[in-house]
């Protein structure tokens, strides 16, 4: 793997695991519209793609009732979602080492910018990254492209030394959209098939293999 200076983290699926915060704010949502979901595991797939795209493919929504659902989904998520998020194991301790290497560490979140940031906060991580770039609430910056070329272009950095790590097929794609490599990590919530059809540079199963690789030269050297 290359010495990669720039390295851009997806939120939900690779640094924490959001299941509760976004299924529960999702069955809010739905319940407006008389939606009763039976099984939460059929809202997994919300974790990840950007809210409009969700609830718009997943339910038909047209714009207004998209609208609406994006509306009640961030009532729901403001008070109580958003502190329903957990750190995956060993995260912390990664960034950490991350910086010590002198790794240039930025947030690439489809989720709201705003709830991200509150996130990473609440977590205590959010002074390990330089940038935490998310969509906007109007939806005029949600996909995973637009979030990774802002950040290149508002921070000055060049695609090549930069990489994006992932769980999803839209963070692979949108890395690829921009011009950057990519690893596709599978403790989240995507599969070795839909990384591997996205075209993601590297795939790996764990952080601490995850971590091996971005930190090669750096513990060699030490």
């Amino acid at each position: 793997m290359k010495n990669y200076k720039n390295i851009l983290f997806d939120l939900d699926g690779t640094l924490i695991n959001p299941v509760e915060g976004i299924t529960n704010s999702v069955k809010y949502a739905l319940k407006y519209f008389g939606i009763q979901v039976s099984k939460t595991e059929d809202l997994y797939k919300f974790i990840g793609p950007p809210l409009r795209e969700s609830f718009s493919q997943y339910y038909g929504f047209d714009e207004k009732d998209t609208e609406m659902a994006v509306t009640k989904y961030r009532e729901f998520f403001k008070e109580k979602g958003v502190f329903q998020n957990i750190l995956y194991n060993g995260i912390p301790e990664f960034l950490k080492e991350l910086v010590i290497a002198k790794k240039n560490l930025i947030v690439a979140t489809s989720k709201a910018e705003i709830y991200a940031k509150q996130i990473l906060k609440n977590l205590g991580i959010s002074d390990y990254f330089s940038y935490i770039c998310g969509s906007t609430l109007d939806g005029s910056r949600s996909k995973k492209g637009q979030i990774i070329q802002h950040i290149l272009a508002t921070n000055n950095l060049s695609a090549q030394d930069s990489i994006m790590i992932g769980d999803k097929s839209h963070d692979i794609i949108g890395a690829k959209e921009t011009g950057i490599d990519s690893i596709g990590v599978l403790y989240g919530y995507g599969s070795f098939e839909e990384l591997q059809k996205a075209g993601a540079t590297y795939i790996v199963k764990t952080i601490p293999e995850l971590q091996s690789q971005l930190l090669v030269e750096y513990l060699n050297e030490r």
